[in-house]
């Protein structure tokens, strides 16, 4: 048997070989548009911080350092700390300058400046002995934005993302 010439093979393989090129090439557009959609996302969010904290973005950061520290790190109910100056306890793991200029590593002299205007806005307490807590107003006003607009919007775009790599 003779193999016959049939220019539907060589045009599928083409065709195939066409797509195969273009697939990094669709690929590519993709994840760029994914990242386009990321990065919006985050500016609209950093534009949010920064005009609520009066256009000074290093204070959202702060802020949010103490507040992990604080949060994240809650101590059990028999190891309260008992440092405060109005003699309330505290269920919150304590940090202070030098740690959140180690975890944010920005200068420990930027961190405490930043740290006094914080505590003149009355988001963050300071304690006598220097330690700092996200102060309740601070808690229940950012942790109602995150829980409201910000997750919402969070997972529309995260939903949008897997959607567009799904496709």
């Amino acid at each position: 048997m003779s193999a016959e010439y049939n220019p539907e093979i060589d045009v599928s393989v083409a065709d195939r070989a066409e797509q195969s090129a273009k697939l990094p090439l669709k690929r590519q557009r993709i994840l760029r548009d994914v990242a386009m959609l990321l990065a919006r996302h985050e500016i609209r969010h950093l534009r949010r911080w920064f005009e609520e904290f009066e256009r000074d973005i290093l204070l959202p950061i702060l802020l949010g350092e103490i507040a992990l520290h604080n949060i994240g790190m809650q101590v059990r109910s028999d190891s309260v700390a008992s440092d405060e100056d109005d003699g309330t306890k505290c269920a919150l793991k304590p940090c202070n300058a030098y740690s959140i200029a180690a975890a944010t590593g920005l200068p420990r002299e930027t961190v405490r400046r930043k740290i006094v205007r914080l505590v003149e806005l009355g988001w963050v307490s300071r304690r006598s002995n220097g330690h700092l807590y996200a102060s309740p107003a601070a808690l229940r006003h950012f942790g109602g934005l995150l829980s409201s607009r910000e997750l919402t919007e969070l997972v529309e775009t995260a939903d949008r993302a897997r959607q567009m790599l799904e496709d």
